[in-house]
């Protein structure tokens, strides 16, 4: 059993002891107390009296109660009523039918002294008991008495392992990833050689009077390979690696989080040098002027952060690696030069990182022979490493379930799909118009995406269902990787993504909710223009937002007057509106090929770009048009 099942198992024993406690004390004991006590009326005892019931009285003036047994009875059940005020012809009642009575008056200080025994004491001391027993079996488990103990723990024993930092260290040579299996990610590689060469070499440092940097902050979307990036670092230094997540900081219980930090530096100060990798550091760094509490947890574990990062002798070769997705929410104090000396991008990679990624896992899995990943790596801008290495895997999935023992070209390009778009999605079955209003959408994206001087080629269109969501979906590859987008080819954009309702309404007369994404993308691509941009001619080239998350994929939000934000609004409509127009314009010139296509579509389902051309261009004077409009 590894420490955090431990913790994970001495925590559901505290809860169950809680909850023990909770029934014992407001459940058991007060029904043990009231055992066998029936509550009556004062009428009711007098009747008792008079019927010959009862057998024996005791009067309480303590309590002003009678409590009394019925001679019948032979579970021995009490009866308990209130004592009628200045009844003096009780005595003579009870004489006249030879009822036993005695009165008491209780000692009022020996029955609080009893009451809370039972109803505190005896439950509490359960309580500790099973905590002590609890606390024992656990340091016999982990093999240390004193690491179960701080300052006298929780109700009087130990919290086991609550100050300890739970952070997993290995060897720097048990990492099993260096440098070299990290791809896409060069400049990111060049600045962390440094640290690595001050790690093997700190000599040649010191001796000028350099100092290595104390810390270096990987920032970059999800899935670019941060945390693989460290581990390479330490593989490739050969020193222990310290690997912890920042939601470990925060706890439940108020200055455990800051404990955790100083065991973790203790630890990494006995093993020096080495490296230490907090993932996820806003769980724990986040900024404290967004707080509203100036003094809870979060906030003390982050300031224990700081001071070790200030305290620590960095000559012993301690460098502290982390990595966010959300650097604008960090601490100022955190970045400043001193604690994060640099700050390292992981960046989405571009296509000649995509085609490294790509081979790198391809080498894991068997592949037929030819196999072309360029165009892989062309079909998936925007993907990070974490979604070309699921690429390859589903590409081997397929392969498996196929009943082939190697990857071919289609596995790979049949993966891209389904990372993109999802599964097919056997269960929808549309009906034969619902099938043409599909095959008239996405031909109509393609048509008008064919006729845009900047565009990219369309390579392949299908109708078939995913699990996304999607009934179909268009795809378009460039040729090159470009970094630049120019303001008529974001107007070109929004009038491809007005393609499919543009056919709709062309064809059929009527909208369908089949635009809802495209619709979605066209009017954000239009906003970014107005207020992010400076691509709009009403507003010039002015700052109206920003985006709250880069790494994210936050939405913009605006900086700018209500007034503004109307305006902002109609100026973002009247951009999508003039892509609709300019695609109603596009379909209405190619009608017939709108027709032509799409009915191909409709009885083979998928078609390639290369298929999607040749009836594009197949008559002989629609090719020079389509070339002029391209030159135009």
């Amino acid at each position: 059993m590894n420490d955090q099942k431990k913790r994970r198992t001495m925590l559901i024993y505290i809860i169950v002891a809680l909850i023990a406690y909770v029934l014992v004390s407001n459940l058991l004991f007060p029904q043990i107390r009231n055992a066998q006590i029936t509550t009556v009326e004062y009428s009711t005892f007098l009747s008792d009296v008079e019927d010959g019931k009862v057998k024996e009285v005791e009067l309480n003036t303590g309590t002003n109660t009678i409590r009394y047994t019925q001679k019948d009875d032979a579970e021995s059940h009490i009866y308990e009523t209130t004592l009628f005020p200045n009844d003096t012809q009780l005595v003579p009642v009870l004489r006249e039918h030879d009822v036993e009575f005695s009165a008491s008056i209780p000692n009022q200080s020996n029955d609080l002294w009893l009451y809370m025994l039972l109803s505190y004491g005896l439950p509490l001391l359960i309580f500790l008991g099973g905590g002590w027993l609890i606390n024992r079996r656990l340091r016999k488990q982990m093999g240390d008495d004193n690491s179960m103990n701080f300052g006298g723990g929780f109700g009087g024993f130990g919290m086991g392992g609550l100050g300890k930092s739970n952070a997993k260290m290995v060897k720097g040579e048990e990492t099993g990833v260096t440098f070299k299996d990290v791809a896409g990610q060069d400049e990111a590689k060049e600045s962390l050689v440094e640290i690595v060469s001050f790690l093997k070499n700190p000599d040649k440092y010191t001796a000028i009077g350099a100092r290595c940097p104390r810390g270096a902050l990987l920032v970059g979307p999800p899935g670019t390979g941060k945390t693989l990036l460290a581990r390479a670092v330490a593989g490739e230094a050969g020193v222990p690696f310290f690997q912890i997540s920042g939601s470990e900081f925060v706890e439940m219980f108020v200055g455990r989080g800051a404990a955790k930090v100083r065991d973790l530096f203790k630890q990494a100060s006995e093993k020096a040098p080495c490296i230490v990798f907090i993932d996820e550091i806003d769980a724990v760094g986040k900024s404290r002027d967004s707080s509203l509490n100036s003094n809870d947890e979060r906030e003390q574990t982050l300031n224990q952060l700081l001071s070790e990062m200030d305290g620590f002798d960095n000559q012993k070769g301690i460098v502290v690696l982390a990595a966010t997705n959300r650097p604008e929410t960090l601490d100022q104090a955190l970045l400043r030069p001193g604690r994060f000396d640099r700050r390292i991008p992981v960046e989405l990679p571009d296509l000649a990182g995509r085609e490294a990624i790509l081979k790198i896992h391809a080498d894991d899995v068997k592949m037929e022979p030819g196999i072309d990943l360029s165009v892989i790596a062309k079909s998936t801008p925007g993907a990070s490493g974490a979604d070309l290495a699921n690429i390859i895997n589903e590409a081997a999935l397929r392969a498996v379930r196929n009943g082939r023992s190697r990857v071919s070209q289609e596995d790979l390009l049949e993966s891209v799909d389904v990372v993109i778009a999802g599964e097919k999605k056997k269960s929808t079955v549309l009906s034969e118009h619902e099938k043409e209003v599909v095959s008239y959408h996405e031909t109509g994206h393609a048509i008008v995406a064919a006729m845009q001087k900047g565009s990219a080629p369309v390579t392949k269109i299908t109708i078939v269902p995913r699990t996304s969501g999607a009934l179909g979906f268009t795809m378009q590859v460039d040729e090159d990787e470009h970094f630049l987008t120019t303001r008529q080819q974001a107007k070109d954009k929004i009038a491809v993504l007005c393609g499919g309702r543009a056919a709709e309404e062309l064809i059929f007369g009527e909208m369908t909710t089949g635009a809802s994404n495209d619709i979605e993308r066209a009017t954000s691509l239009a906003r970014a223009m107005v207020t992010q941009y400076g691509m709009s001619e009403k507003f010039g080239m002015v700052a109206l937002g920003h985006q709250r998350n880069r790494y994210l994929g936050g939405g913009a939000e605006l900086t700018c007057s209500e007034g503004t934000a109307q305006e902002i609004d109609a100026e973002v409509q009247r951009l999508v509106e003039e892509g609709h127009q300019t695609a109603l314009r596009t379909l209405q010139e190619n009608r017939f090929k709108l027709h032509e296509i799409a009915h191909y579509l409709q009885r083979k389902e998928t078609i390639t770009g290369e298929e999607f051309m040749n009836i594009l261009t197949r008559d002989d004077g629609f090719a020079p048009k389509m070339a002029a409009m391209k030159r135009d």
